[in-house]
């Protein structure tokens, strides 16, 4: 049986059973920072899972005749995705902001708030990444810090990044299906609405826990005052730089990019920009400012060893889920919200919402509703919401998550477990918002 996949590619009918090694490799990055730590923080590592997994999907697909999608997932998905999270990573490290100033509940609910507005436009990484050290630094002499550290999770490194494909690698996967760089900002009553929900608990709960704090604590942190200095601001060109090309150099400005036999150098032209702010990002940065920040090439060749395994092994994934999406019996936006948010927060939100745009696309769309990216605009909403907001419920929903966590407790300050963080923050802070939000805007 045969089932068209593209407007000129009919894909034969598959089964589920050559998405297993998609799901393992989900599952290994799920547990294996639980069961065997040491061993995963080996990038050499995950390289070897993400290859070994690979092999079978690569024979399978060729077997099969299946080689466009998997020539798509790799140069028209990875590309793009690893070459706009290394620009991001490496322009934002080239900023370091450094200060100490008092830890009061207005101060710290400013800095989150400039963080949630950041994330948008230096990606939830990098916002993160600019704020999370100078956050630490200013609350280092208060007992009560580690729900500062969590809302900052929250707010700065996931549901920040809603308003722009630069937010959240999920955004750039729809983006690159056929989203519009400005449609984002549709999401903006979501946006907000969660922002000042979260930012206004937030400094409830940071006044509370101030009023608790010793007087010897609150006498320190007045007297050892360091003013607030940023350097590497050449960086902030670059950036403008990066946004610009997200923006305007796609396949609706520029429409021989979208052309099937446009040379590769065309094709993948925003990509070739993005590359060289990156060069002028790091080769005009003192190698000093970097050293600030701790930058190094870690992170992100996790993300590329890691992802490069995901986005080959999910193929058939893809194509399983396009055929059999009207059998799953998702048709309303809530229910995209809720299936997205749930597998976001336990696998991977990039990953989770290319696979519900794969289900949804496929679903007829009754004449009249608004279309966007082949998808019903309400519920790809829905998906690009949940992907971005749920990806905050647990550790490993979103990537930064541990990274900031990881820096915290460099820094001394004891962060909750696994369960703990879903237990104590999450599940009884975070989900209520969400589903506010579902209910007043799905």
């Amino acid at each position: 049986m045969l089932l068209l996949h593209t407007s000129t590619e009919l894909v034969q009918q598959i089964p589920l059973w050559p998405s297993i090694p998609f799901f393992i490799i989900l599952l290994a990055i799920a547990v294996g920072p639980l069961i065997a730590e040491e061993w995963w923080e080996n990038n050499r590592n995950k390289f070897l899972v993400s290859i070994i997994l690979s092999i079978p999907t690569i024979y399978y697909l060729i077997h099969m005749g299946l080689l466009e999608p998997l020539k798509h997932q790799i140069l028209g998905d990875y590309f793009p995705f690893i070459v706009l999270l290394t620009s991001l990573f490496v322009i934002t490290g080239g900023i370091h902001l450094s200060g100490d100033i008092k830890a009061k509940p207005w101060i710290n609910t400013m800095f989150l708030g400039i963080g949630y507005l950041l994330a948008s436009f230096m990606g939830t990484t990098g916002a993160a990444m600019l704020l999370i050290r100078p956050v630490i630094s200013v609350n280092h002499q208060r007992k009560y810090n580690v729900h500062t550290i969590l809302f900052f999770i929250a707010a700065v490194a996931n549901c920040g990044g809603l308003l722009t494909p630069l937010g959240d690698p999920p955004l750039l996967m729809l983006y690159l299906r056929g989203a519009s760089f400005t449609w984002f900002f549709s999401l903006i009553p979501e946006w907000a609405f969660t922002g000042i929900l979260l930012l206004v608990i937030y400094f409830i709960m940071d006044t509370y826990y101030y009023k608790k704090e010793p007087a010897e604590n609150l006498s320190a942190d007045a007297r050892e005052i360091e003013p607030i200095r940023i350097v590497g601001t050449l960086n902030f060109v670059y950036l403008l730089g990066v946004i610009l090309s997200v923006a305007f150099i796609n396949h609706d400005m520029i429409p021989e990019m979208g052309k099937e036999h446009a040379p590769f150098w065309l094709a993948h032209l925003r990509e070739f920009v993005l590359i060289l702010f990156t060069a002028l990002a790091y080769f005009t940065t003192p190698e000093k400012t970097r050293s600030k920040n701790k930058f190094s090439w870690g992170p992100i060749v996790e993300v590329a060893v890691v992802f490069i395994g995901i986005f080959i092994t999910m193929t058939p994934t893809l194509i399983y889920l396009r055929q059999h999406a009207p059998d799953m019996g998702l048709t309303e936006a809530w229910q995209f919200y809720y299936a997205t948010g749930i597998l976001s927060a336990f696998l991977d939100n990039t990953p989770t919402a290319v696979a519900f745009h794969s289900v949804a696309s496929s679903i007829p769309v009754a004449e009249g509703i608004p279309i966007v990216a082949n998808v019903a605009e309400k519920i790809l909403s829905a998906i690009a919401t949940s992907a971005v907001f749920f990806g905050a419920l647990t550790y490993i929903g979103n990537g930064p998550n541990f990274m900031v966590k990881s820096i915290a407790e460099d820094h001394g300050i004891k962060m909750p477990s696994f369960f703990g963080y879903m237990l104590k923050f999450s599940l009884i802070i975070l989900l209520p918002i969400y589903i506010l939000t579902q209910l007043l805007f799905m």
